[in-house]
């Protein structure tokens, strides 16, 4: 099944996965481009099972200037500042659902 958020691509929901988890690489195409892409096209939901509290915050240094949307990008600005500081649980956790 085609994902939305790879619409330009002919990737699957497996190959992005494995893309995103740094198991395989295609040129450009990696984890912090799968990150980026996901962080502005896919719904918060998907966001949060595929890359987790913990490598959103961790990462969202590293890929915020890439994000297109002002909106997304402050509310992304928040939510990495926000979690830590009240839900730490959900960062430092050992659950794999939750990193």
């Amino acid at each position: 099944m085609a994902l939305a958020y790879v619409w330009d691509y002919d990737i699957d929901e497996t190959q992005f996965r494995a893309l995103l988890d740094g198991k395989q690489s295609q040129g450009r195409l990696d984890s912090d481009w799968a990150a980026i892409r996901l962080l502005d096209y896919a719904s918060y939901p998907d966001i949060i099972r595929l890359l987790g509290f913990k490598r959103l915050v961790e990462g969202w240094p590293r890929w915020r200037e890439h994000i297109r949307s002002n909106s997304r990008r402050r509310s992304f600005d928040f939510l990495s500042t926000w979690l830590p500081n009240r839900y730490p649980e959900l960062i430092y956790s050992n659950n794999k659902f939750l990193s």
